[in-house]
């Protein structure tokens, strides 16, 4: 079953649980003037994201679909959505859209961002930030909707299992024993660890973000730079250098 929730006003998440998986795949929806869907879920989920979608908004008058990196569950659904909403337009790192997203998925020319840009859909104002291989992949970028304090961060803080909504709870024993339980399966190595990894959880930090809306797992509403603190210690001792 596809959950809707409102984690912030105007900004809505919805959720669909595998059980086979033990995860939940989370889209957000941000009703504004022109409104924005950050993730689309894979090409399977389209029917019911759709569906979720069109409870908050008319389908058509969808405008942005952003997401993070080149990957089913952020941008698989992209050509669905873009011939359903003939107005709506991707946006992502000039490296997504150059190397990936503009031949294979989608069906209009996808809108580059630059670090630091700033896209205004009305009421709301999304900074990019550009995060290669933060979480995965060269072309990898962040969402903060300013006057929510929303940071829209993909795979940062994955949880397992199908969890609440929302939580004030600190999420990162969570993520931390989903980590421990990747690396020992077939899904070893979720992450990169770079020279640049600690840097640029300090720079998402730097943000102050009150909301930190997750891909897989429960948003966590509280302080959101002292979290991104957190899983960048619990990065470096599962995924850093060894001694």
């Amino acid at each position: 079953m596809t959950q809707i929730t409102e984690i912030a006003p105007d900004v809505f998440r919805i959720s669909t649980f595998f059980s086979d998986f033990n995860l939940q795949f989370n889209q957000f929806l941000v009703r504004d003037d022109e409104p924005l869907l950050y993730h689309t879920g894979m090409k399977g989920l389209f029917p019911v994201v759709r569906e979720a979608v069109g409870k908050l908004i008319p389908t058509e008058s969808l405008k942005w679909i952003g997401f993070s990196h080149f990957e089913a569950d952020e941008c698989g659904a992209l050509h669905e959505w873009q011939t359903i909403a003939p107005d709506a337009t991707a946006v992502c790192s000039f490296v997504g859209k150059v190397v990936s997203v503009d031949d294979v998925v989608a069906l209009r020319p996808a809108r580059p961002l630059n670090d630091g840009e700033v896209l205004t859909t009305g009421k709301r104002s999304f900074r990019f930030m550009a995060t290669p291989h933060v979480p995965h992949c060269w072309d990898a970028g962040l969402m903060f909707e300013e006057s929510t304090g929303t940071l829209f961060c993909s795979d940062l803080f994955h949880q397992n299992g199908d969890v609440e909504p929302s939580t004030e709870s600190d999420v990162i024993d969570r993520a931390r024993q989903t980590l421990v339980e990747y690396e020992q399966s077939p899904l070893a190595n979720y992450l990169p660890y770079t020279p640049y990894t600690e840097s640029t959880l300090g720079r998402l930090a730097d943000l102050k973000p009150r909301a930190l809306a997750t891909m897989h797992g429960s948003t966590f509403v509280g302080d959101g730079s002292k979290a991104l603190g957190d899983l960048a210690v619990v990065y470096r001792e599962i995924f850093g250098p060894k001694q």
